[in-house]
């Protein structure tokens, strides 16, 4: 029976995305892990493997179609010895067209039967999906098999016709008497935008001249994600001012050292050094925000937020504490130039405890940035530009200086918390040899 090729869900928050482009045709071949198309979400643009063997009978959903749901067919695979007569059956899918003021597509409704004979897409008792073929579930449904205690070899760990045809059903468990899950009040879903409607606001200046830009899927992500942290994070701010004389100069005598290397370190990279090393000092800082808990951190994982075309990518270095700057150095340049291009892999941007937003090379003093859920806190780097100072003896001399800000979330941290991490920050940075011992 031929097999509906499904949408993928390719990270665990996706709902919809593009299918920018296809990599087959109608009548090729296709052998498990072969490439079948370039799927766009609203982080990335990833391609998406064939997980059976087959040929390509019919594309239901032409490439540049937009707002195509999760789990919703985009295409025929037909097995061994069918042919194109025998897709008649099958209900092609209501792709959005790439066309101004479209429609998005429809998510298929919860009761309607996949018509391709397998089972709705099986969900674990945690509630995460259990990503598998069409072919799998079918199979798995057959052999009363239980999909979440099979461990798929598939991509990205979906699971595959292989991985079901040895397994035996396990035996039937006594059924338990349902406990009741505690009540918790419900938050409501944070709102696209605040302000009023796109029609009031249209018909406002209907006798302006204006271009209207259609917001794509990365924009309406960091809208509504912006929108809610400002709402439901309680938000409070601490400013420093960091003198850099020494570490301009130290910066400097490394950077001459490594030329032989091809490596060059950017003020930057010594402000990821310095956060990865406080956020070790200071561990209760070391923290993130689980809704009815929160979890500390061993590693010092920093998220660096980078600005592309469109919006923005917070890039996550991993164990930033056990690297070198060098190294720290040539990870941020690797992961910017991908994120630039839209290449990188959610487990690159997802996660982290902490984020640093430098606004520096645009000449900005200060400002405050809004902390990127669940993160506990988030920095914001100024530019460095002289300034009279008074030094410790008393004399006033001109000096280097950056104006960081501290945005903490207080579920997380409080203020004299918030405070030591700081602290430990600019000490970090006034000394910066220090960071190397």
């Amino acid at each position: 029976m031929p097999l509906e090729i499904l949408m993928p869900a390719l990270s665990p928050t996706m709902e919809e995305g593009t299918l920018a482009k296809w990599l087959v045709k109608e009548g090729d071949e296709v052998s498990s892990g072969d490439l079948l198309a370039e799927i766009e979400t609203d982080k990335a643009t990833m391609e998406f493997e064939a997980v059976e063997d087959g040929v390509i009978g019919k594309i239901l959903v032409p490439e540049g179609s937009e707002g195509v749901t999760v789990n919703s067919a985009i295409a025929i695979l037909l097995e061994d010895g069918e042919s194109a007569d025998d897709i008649g059956a099958i209900p092609a899918a209501a792709p959005t067209a790439v066309t101004e003021n479209a429609p998005k597509a429809a998510p298929r409704e919860a009761s309607e039967a996949p018509s391709s004979g397998a089972p709705a897409a099986p969900v674990a008792a945690d509630g995460n999906r259990i990503f598998a073929s069409p072919l799998a579930r079918r199979i798995a449904a057959n052999k009363g098999v239980d999909l979440a205690t099979i461990q798929g070899s598939g991509p990205r760990g979906r699971i595959v016709k292989a991985d079901v045809e040895g397994s035996t059903a396990a035996p039937e468990a006594k059924p338990t008497p349902p406990v009741a899950a505690p009540s918790t009040a419900s938050v409501p879903a944070a709102k696209l935008t605040a302000g009023p409607d796109a029609e009031t606001v249209l018909k406002m200046y209907a006798d302006r001249d204006f271009e209207e830009v259609s917001l794509n899927g990365m924009r309406k992500t960091i809208a509504a994600r912006l929108t809610e942290a400002k709402q439901s994070i309680p938000h409070f701010y601490l400013r420093r001012d960091i003198k850099l004389d020494a570490l301009l100069a130290f910066r400097s005598q490394l950077n001459k050292q490594l030329e032989k290397r091809g490596a060059k370190l950017s003020v930057n990279d010594f402000v990821i050094k310095a956060c990865a090393l406080a956020l070790q000092e200071i561990p209760d800082a070391n923290a993130v925000w689980a809704n009815d808990r929160i979890l500390k951190l061993s590693p010092s994982d920093v998220a660096v937020a980078v600005a592309i075309e469109g919006g923005l990518f917070t890039p996550v270095l991993k164990d930033a504490e056990m690297k070198s700057l060098s190294a720290l150095s040539a990870e941020m340049k690797d992961l910017a130039t991908r994120a630039r291009d839209r290449k990188l892999a959610p487990h690159e941007y997802q996660g982290g405890s902490f984020a640093i937003s430098n606004l520096g090379m645009f000449g900005i003093d200060n400002f405050d940035a809004v902390i990127n859920p669940p993160h506990g806190a988030i920095l914001a780097v100024g530019a460095g530009t002289k300034k009279p100072v008074v030094n410790s003896d008393g004399e006033l001399e001109v000096a280097t200086v950056m104006t960081v800000t501290l945005s903490v979330d207080h579920r997380v941290i409080d203020g004299a918390l918030g405070a030591q991490l700081l602290n430990a920050i600019v000490d970090n940075l006034e000394n910066p040899m220090a960071m190397l011992a």
